[in-house]
């Protein structure tokens, strides 16, 4: 009875949800890495009042196949470098 529930608690760990985000291709001057510039409009926890804030992620683009100023989709991954801790999944149509 309890390597059932051992077996279903390491099934529901290792099945885990990968974050993704959507952002624009901000640099692509680095091998193999580009730069994606996300952007997220918040509610001020406080104040209320809303906010545009933006943050800078490395993402590993095999190939270099992204230019300065595609959309594109990223998905978390192990770390594949020191900065770097997602990988391009697709690029969005204009």
């Amino acid at each position: 009875m309890t390597t059932e529930k051992q077996t279903t608690k390491e099934a529901v760990s290792t099945v885990k949800k990968q974050k993704t985000l959507q952002g624009v291709v901000t640099s692509d001057k680095m091998q193999d890495t580009i730069v994606v510039e996300v952007s997220r409009y918040t509610k001020h926890p406080k104040y209320g009042k809303y906010i545009n804030s933006r943050k800078k992620y490395q993402v590993h683009d095999a190939g270099n196949t992204k230019k300065i100023g595609d959309k594109v989709e990223i998905e978390q991954t192990k770390p594949i470098s020191k900065n770097k801790h997602f990988q391009v999944v697709q690029e969005q149509v204009k």
